[in-house]
Order: C-alpha cells, then sequence, then structure tokens
C-alpha cells in the first residue's frame, strides 16, 4: 500500500513520483551515512562535534525505523530497558540503542553484530546499557535478522520449546527463522505445494525466452529501513528503482494530453484534500461512510471533470487508488483508509531482479517445511496446541497463524476452543480485496526499454481498474515480460471470465496504443490470469480499512489467545498492512512475543518439549527409506560423503516370533503385529550392520550388542529425534529418493 510523502502529500494517489531516473543500490545509502559521518564509528576518539553530529545522524536511522527521537516505544518500557523513566539513563540508553542500529544497518548486514563490537566504540561505563539496548533490538528483531549464511553458527541448541507455523509466506518464514535463534524447535506447516503464499514468482515463457514473474506481491515499497532491502542486501540482489516516467494512453489508444494530466491530477489531489479537511471539521466521518461516496460527492459540488477526458483520466487515479488498497472505494472506510500514512517506508519504489522468491529461497533455508499439509482445526489450551492438517497432527508449546485474512474470513480453519468474540468481530469487520494480473511473455520488447510502467484510461467507470497500468518487467525478469493489473471491481469480474477472452481484450488495449506508432504488437509466447481471489488458500489479495472498520482492528487481529495461539501476517500490522515488509515485521514481532511470552510465564514446559512432528510424518518418510535389507530400513539426511551423519533406522517386527520374546519384554502391552521399533544411528553404522552375514537374529543382536544402540517405541522416538525427522523430511520435499534395497 503507498503512503505519503515526507511533504505531508499522500502518494497514494498516484505512483507516478518525480525522482531521478537511475537504478537503485541500496548500499548508496550506507555511503551516504559513512560520508556524514567521515568514517568509522570508534565514539571513544573522536571530538565533541564529531560526536554530536554522529549521534544526530544515527538518530535519523533509528527514526527510520520507527524509534522517535526522543523517548522510548512503549514495548521498551514494558520490557524495562532503563530503571527509571525519564533523566539521563533514558537519554544514554537511546543514543546507545541508536548507536547499535546503526553500526548494524549502515555496517556489513551479512556479519552477525556482537556486543563485544558495540563495546569497542562506547565507553566502558554504560555497559549494562550496550546490555540492555543489545537484547532488546536482538529478540525484537532490529538487529542480525536476515538470511546470511554467517547467522547459522549463532543458532543455539532446541531448549526453549516447540512451535508450529501455520504458512511459509513472509510471515511465517520470518517467525521460524527468529523462533529457531531464539531456540525452540519449529516446524512450518504450508497448503501449498511451495513456499511463499502470495508471494509468487513464476517462470513464464518457453526455451529460450523464459522470464522470472512475479505473479502476487511484485513492487518493494520504499527502501530505506524496510527489511526486505536487508535481504537483498545480504544476498547481493540487485534492485531496480521504478522510474517515474508512466504515460498514459485513452481508450483509443492515442496519448493523454500532458496539461490534461497536469490538471486532473491536481484535482484528483484537491479532492483527496478535501476529504481530509471535511473530515477534519466534522470531527470524524461515520464508521459506515466510505471514502467513494465522499469522493462522489465533493466531485458533483465542485462539478469537477466535466468532459468525457477529464472523467475517464479521474477514473484511472480512482482506479490507481483501489489498487493501492486492493478494495472498491465504495467499500473503503471513509474515516481510517489511510490510517497507516504516518509510518510510510521512505525512499525509491522498486524491483527485484529475478523475482522475489529469491527472498523466499533463501528464507526458506534450514527451515522445516511441510508442503501439502493445508490446516483444517487448530485446538489449543493451557497444556498447549494441536494443529490437525488432514490425518496428521502436530503438537507443540505453542502455534502461530499467519493465514491470510481471506481464509479467517471464510472460516477455512476451525478453532477449538472458539476465538475469542472480539476477534471475531474484528476478522468480519477488516477488508480483504483483491488484485489481479495478465503475466505475458513477447518474443521481443516492443514497449521500449527506458520504460518501467505505462497506464491507460478506460471507457467506463465500472470497468476503470481493468488493465488501468502495466509494469514493464523486462528490467529485472530475465525476459521480455509485461504485466496487466487489474483492480476494482474489474478485478472481481476478472475471476470469472474466460482466460482467452482476458488476453483478447489486453491484446487489444496494446495494439490500440501501439499500432498507431507503427510498432507490432505480437502474440505473447505465454501468458497466465491470476485468480487470487478463487484461490482456496488466501481467498484475496491483501487487506484494507472496510467501513465499520478502524486500524484498531489490525491490532486485535494481532493478539495473541491465552499465550497460546499466536497470530501474524500483513493483516496483523497497523503500521504496515497490504505490504511485503509489512508480512516480514510482522513475523519477526510475534516470534519476540513468544520468547517473551514464555519467559514470563517462566513455564517449566521447555525441560520436556513436544513432539512437533507427527507418527504419521515418520510413517511417510519410511515409504521410501534409503536403504533396506531384510526388515531393516533406513533413512539419512542427505549428505553421503559424511560417514558420521545421522539418520534414522526402522526394524519390523512379524508376528512376535521367539526370538525376540527376550529383547522385546519392555514392550509387553505391544498389541498390533507387526511392530516397528526405532533407532537413531550413522552412516557408518549401517553400513557395519549391512555387512553382518546371517539373519534377522544375527542383525539385531550386532545392533544392540556390538553397536550399542537401543531400539524404542515410535514416541520416545519423536522426542530424542525431532529436529532429525524434521530436518530429513526438509530435505526431501519435491525429490524422488531411489531406494537401495539389498537382499
Amino acid at each position: 500500500m503507498e503512503t505519503p510523502s515526507s511533504n505531508g502529500s499522500v502518494s497514494k494517489r498516484s505512483l507516478r513520483r518525480k525522482v531521478n531516473l537511475r537504478n537503485y543500490d541500496e548500499d548508496l545509502m550506507d555511503e551516504m551515512f559513512e560520508k556524514q559521518l567521515g568514517g568509522g564509528l570508534k565514539k571513544r576518539s573522536r571530538t565533541k562535534e564529531d560526536l554530536e553530529k554522529e549521534t544526530e545522524t544515527e538518530a535519523m536511522i533509528a527514526m527510520s525505523l520507527g524509534f522517535p527521537i526522543d523517548a522510548l516505544l512503549e514495548e521498551e518500557i514494558k520490557a524495562g530497558v532503563v530503571r527509571e523513566l525519564g533523566g539521563k539513563e533514558q537519554n544514554d540508553y537511546i543514543v546507545i540503542r541508536n548507536h547499535i542500529l546503526a553500526l548494524w544497518r549502515r555496517g556489513n548486514v551479512r556479519l552477525w553484530l556482537s556486543k563485544g563490537m558495540v563495546r569497542e566504540t562506547v565507553s566502558n561505563e554504560y555497559d549494562h546499557l550496550i546490555n540492555s539496548a543489545y537484547d532488546y533490538l536482538l529478540y525484537n528483531g532490529y538487529i542480525n535478522f536476515g538470511v546470511s549464511p554467517a547467522f547459522t553458527s549463532q543458532l543455539p541448541e532446541s531448549t526453549e520449546g516447540t512451535a508450529v507455523v501455520i504458512g511459509a509466506g513472509l510471515a511465517g518464514l520470518a517467525a521460524a527463522r527468529q523462533l529457531l535463534s531464539f531456540g525452540y524447535k519449529v516446524v512450518v506447516l504450508e497448503g501449498r505445494s511451495r513456499p511463499g503464499g502470495r508471494v509468487y514468482t513464476q517462470k513464464v515463457g518457453r526455451e529460450g525466452k523464459f522470464a522470472s514473474i512475479d505473479l502476487g506481491g511484485s513492487i518493494i515499497t520504499g527502501i530505506h529501513a524496510n527489511p526486505l532491502g536487508v535481504l537483498a542486501r545480504q544476498l547481493s540482489i540487485p534492485l531496480h528503482k521504478v522510474r517515474d516516467d508512466c504515460p498514459l494512453y485513452k481508450p483509443n489508444g492515442a496519448p493523454v494530453d500532458k496539461e490534461t494530466d497536469a490538471s486532473v491530477e491536481f484535482v484528483f489531489n484537491k479532492l483527496l484534500d478535501k476529504v481530509m479537511e471535511l473530515r477534519q471539521i466534522m470531527g470524524g466521518f461515520a464508521s459506515d461512510t466510505s471514502l467513494g461516496s465522499v469522493l462522489e460527492m465533493l466531485r458533483r459540488l465542485y462539478n469537477v471533470t466535466r468532459s468525457t477526458d477529464e472523467k475517464q483520466l479521474l477514473d484511472w487515479h480512482l482506479a490507481n487508488l483501489e489498487y493501492a488498497n486492493a478494495g472498491c472505494l465504495s467499500n473503503l472506510s471513509a474515516a481510517y483508509w489511510d490510517q497507516d500514512d504516518p509510518y510510510e517506508m521512505s525512499g525509491d519504489h522498486c524491483f527485484l531482479a529475478g523475482g522475489n522468491m529469491g527472498l523466499i529461497k533463501a528464507l526458506c533455508e534450514g527451515v522445516p517445511v511441510f508442503y501439502g499439509k493445508t490446516v483444517n482445526t487448530i485446538r489449543y489450551g493451557n497444556e498447549g496446541v494441536e494443529v490437525i492438517a488432514g490425518e496428521h497432527v502436530f503438537q507443540a508449546d505453542i502455534a502461530l497463524c499467519t493465514v491470510p485474512l481471506g481464509v479467517l474470513k471464510k472460516k477455512a480453519i476451525s478453532f477449538e476452543p472458539e476465538l475469542p468474540a472480539r476477534k471475531l468481530e474484528a476478522i468480519e469487520r477488516m477488508g480483504f480485496g483483491l488484485l489481479n494480473k495478465v503475466a505475458m511473455v513477447f518474443p521481443h520488447v516492443f514497449w521500449g526499454e527506458d520504460r518501467d510502467t505505462f497506464g491507460c484510461l478506460n471507457e467506463h467507470s465500472h470497468q476503470r481498474g481493468e488493465f488501468f497500468l502495466f509494469y514493464c518487467y523486462h528490467t529485472v525478469s530475465g525476459g521480455p515480460a509485461l504485466i496487466a493489473l487489474v483492480a476494482g471491481e474489474a478485478a472481481q469480474a476478472f475471476e470469472s471470465t474466460d482466460a482467452s477472452i482476458l488476453l483478447h481484450r489486453v491484446l487489444t488495449v496494446l495494439k490500440g496504443i501501439f499500432h498507431p506508432k507503427g510498432i507490432i504488437v505480437p502474440d505473447p509466447i505465454q501468458s497466465i490470469c491470476t485468480r487470487w481471489g478463487s484461490d482456496p488458500l488466501s481467498y484475496g489479495s491483501y487487506s484494507h480499512v472496510s467501513v465499520n472498520s478502524s486500524g484498531a482492528d489490525y491490532d486485535i487481529l494481532a493478539e495473541n489467545v491465552g499465550n497460546r495461539l499466536f497470530f501474524a501476517g500483513e493483516a496483523t500490522s497497523r503500521q504496515y498492512p497490504a505490504t511485503m515488509h509489512g508480512a516480514f515485521l510482522s513475523g519477526l514481532r510475534e516470534a519476540s512475543h513468544i520468547y517473551r511470552s514464555a519467559r514470563i510465564q517462566n513455564n517449566p514446559r521447555k525441560c520436556m518439549p513436544k513432539n512437533i512432528v507427527s507418527n504419521d510424518i515418520l510413517g511417510d518418510l519410511f515409504k521410501w527409506p534409503d536403504l533396506e535389507f531384510g526388515k531393516f530400513a533406513f533413512i539419512f539426511y542427505p549428505s553421503p560423503e559424511n560417514l558420521q551423519s545421522t539418520g534414522l533406522l526402522q526394524v519390523t517386527i512379524g508376528d512376535a516370533e521367539e526370538i525376540y520374546e527376550e529383547l522385546f519384554s519392555s514392550y509387553p502391552n505391544a498389541a498390533k503385529w507387526p511392530l516397528q521399533l526405532y533407532t537413531i544411528i550413522s552412516r557408518e553404522q549401517a553400513q557395519q550392520l549391512q555387512k553382518v552375514e546371517g539373519g534377522n537374529e544375527s542383525l539385531l543382536s550386532f545392533l544392540v550388542k556390538t553397536l550399542g544402540l537401543k531400539l524404542m517405541g515410535p514416541n520416545a522416538l519423536l522426542t530424542a529425534g525431532n529436529t532429525l525427522i524434521a530436518s530429513i523430511a526438509h530435505s526431501r520435499k519435491g525429490r524422488w529418493r531411489n531406494r537401495v534395497i539389498t537382499c
């Protein structure tokens, strides 16, 4: 969602902002800070003037990240970062907090910032404040987050507890990585066969003419302070600034006159200004007043856009506003539609080279994600949670639900007990709108290499959002790709229209624009039409503040239930709704809340962590063992060159044969035969066992007496080998495993 610019104007009005035409490099921000500060951050040895200048710049960085200049966040106060509010200690804390933020943000975000590094630049007398500020920033996801390989060595042992994360989108993956770094055992359940959720980069085209196109979230909106910019820097992925030049064309393909364009854009801006003035004069609008009704009233009152051209041009700006909010203006709250404007991420809007899936893939590294697990029931209580996905049941200490608001509105997941009434009411009130796309790959770029966007007006108001804006993706996709956007009412009708009809319409629009210029529009090599509203794992695109709703509903949706059931996702972010960075930040936020709630409760549960991998997952893994002979089956983590790498052994016991009576006397209640018993085994031990001559009795004897391994039941294995099982399952996703069977 677009947010207001620094001069107070509302940038939701148009994406066509006046900025320099250049490729954007996030490292330029670091260079600017370095130039301002004049070198390294050695606070102990710098002059008073240098320190004052340095402190001022660091305060700017902290402010861009949401921290007040001369006060504490409410969360900092709750965390007790200082012993006494106000006064010198709080002032010193703020300076040190800002300094730590600047050290990491303008330094090398690929490296782990340690307390030792901070102490090199701050006097020893402030050591207690260094500890306080560092711990707050670390555990709340302001520093040392992301996908740098250097962070892996910082992962602690899993001692904190267990967590099931529902959804492998930006929110779920961000939370999972943080929880792993805090010492939690984590699994992520994803209903799709891929990660990313509403962030989805699809390879479109054919051999030699492929392009990677974002069918879901596409633009990083405001790069400065944006955590996705940090991920891009860690991965060295180039960012391309969305350039300002966005020509508009009439329905007949003729270019819009620049003077008329500027005049109507001015009128559109004035109408929104009048909405805000009227809201202030009236002390706010009624909760059921829509933004669309107020804008229409003002348009008629001031008798603006009298000609057909002017009305169609105004409709284009209204469609752009509906795109920014993924909702029809008739559904947007006149009172609160722009409540997130004060929290805009500053800086350019950017495309990520190769698409946003590059971030998703990096976030998945090392995170156990189980695909094809559509959650239908979440049970929660004082003893923990149960998350049910089909026939699989996952038990843990806590659950984090990151599914889209559309899924919650459809009641696709059953909560036991039911969610609190205030949360259900907020879900009902909140808006969840729709944006669709037609993605096309052509034989060549015919629209102009130096262009990132262009727009087209529509003849009728109810169709104003149909193909109103085009993204030129050739700069970042690796091929000649165009994306046509469909917003507002048109996005709803799009869902039920045949793809061939939609493609014919969009090509008609393109031919109307380019054929009069003597430019032939070729048929696309391949095209894809999205249908996010029909997708049972999203039921829409992103959230907005609808009539009868307010920003407070985002906070209500974000509230946890009983410190067992937590919620994240863009629809839980009051400050950054409807954005990719809002989803990511909500995941970091909830990981912090989960960690803090466990600390406050001081719950002894972490001494006896629950299993978060079910018997069903274990059974699925052994359907395709890596090695099998006799009644012995093995599965391993895929590192065949390391003989010390561990795996699992399953021994199947038949009809209670006499040879097993002594060995299995500890399982007197085994009612069902055959019985499966397990142990954790290394590749080297498995190879030794494979060489043993004789039958199953000899193999069992060698296993127990020579190798000293103890067989256990499935429940005991789930406790002892939880992380190993999750890792093996994660490594196997989407890959065919060759079976090695010997007699």
